[in-house]
Order: structure tokens, then sequence, then C-alpha cells
């Protein structure tokens, strides 16, 4: 078969859109934002639902672009709970956002913290988001409408249930550091 000019549009143009066959309606395809955590004890991939907290996870990206989740520890565990993250200062008490100290929440009610893996943002009440995340280990849903749900981790659940063992002493903080090496944004293709 030989393809010409306008065929191999054609073929290019089918690859970038989703055609909605109940309206049959296109429409651009939906590209998936992947962030990689490379921690001292594996690798995990998180799926960030843009649709859902778009100014969380350009907070988030950003953040990540910037380098500043790099060398900084998982400061809190809490087993059958969650693993909490994301503050440079390694204190619990520190971070700030994008957008200046702290933004709104993105509660959305279809979203729940039905198992481990969940993806959300630590906060000190409604409205007090920064750069602090955390993890979920089990179902956590006394969390529901509280925190703003962002994301879910992808690949390397095993990952997080090792992290979810460790020793911890005060404050439920590990015994021994915990780091996220780096945090990067990868293709949808690529997983680790």
């Amino acid at each position: 078969m030989i393809l010409s000019p306008s065929t191999s549009f054609s073929f290019v143009a089918a690859s970038l859109i989703h055609l909605d066959t109940t309206t049959l309606q296109c429409r651009p395809a939906k590209m998936t934002t992947n962030i990689v955590l490379e921690t001292s004890m594996g690798y995990l991939t998180v799926e960030l639902y843009t649709t859902h907290a778009p100014k969380t996870c350009t907070n988030f990206t950003t953040l990540v672009r910037r380098g500043y989740y790099d060398n900084t520890i998982f400061h809190r565990i809490i087993p059958n709970f969650m693993v909490q993250g994301g503050d440079p200062t390694g204190s619990g008490r520190g971070g700030t956002s994008i957008y200046g100290d702290k933004f709104e929440d993105e509660i959305d009610p279809s979203l729940k913290h039905t198992g481990a893996g969940i993806l959300s943002m630590a906060n000190g009440g409604p409205n007090t988001n920064g750069s602090q995340f955390f993890i979920t280990l089990a179902p956590t849903p006394w969390l529901d409408g509280k925190h703003t749900i962002f994301g879910r981790v992808k690949s390397g659940m095993g990952t997080v249930r090792r992290l979810g063992l460790v020793k911890t002493g005060a404050e439920d903080r590990p015994e021994e550091e915990i780091k996220i090496a780096k945090a990067r944004i990868v293709e949808e293709e690529e997983q680790v």
C-alpha cells in the first residue's frame, strides 16, 4: 500500500483525536500526567487527576519541574494509614505552593479514599494546601471531603507497602530517613 500525503495526515490526525461514538464528535485525546518518585525504598509512579483537581496538579507538577521534592524525606508514616512527604524542611510544618503560601481545596465528591495508593494533599484545615502530600496505605473514608485527591499510584505499590512497614518513633517519624531522591515527570508510555 502506498501512503499519499493526505493518507498519512489522516493517520496522524486519527492518532491525536478520540472519536466519541455516542455523539459522533471528535475531541482531543486525553494526555495523562505521570510522576515518578525515585525513593530510597524503590520507585513508584503516580497518575495525576488533572481534570478533577487542575490547580492542585499544576502546583504539584510545577514543584516537580523545579526539583522542589528532590532529596526531601517522608517525614511521617503511620502503618495502615498513610505515608506523608513534600515538606522541604522535613519537619512536617514547612512547604509552600506555587501560588504563594496556601491555596484552596479542590474536593470532587466522586473521588474517595477507597484504598491504598490514593494521592492527596496534606493540610492543616480547609483551604490550606501547600506542597505536602500523602499516599494512603488503606481505605481512609474519614478523609473524604477534607483532603484534595489529585491522583493515584499507577505502579510501584510494592514500594508503597514497604514504606508503610518502616519503623517509626515520636510523631510517626521514620527512625531512618526515607528519601525522595528525585521526582520527575514522565511520558505516558514510560513506567517504572
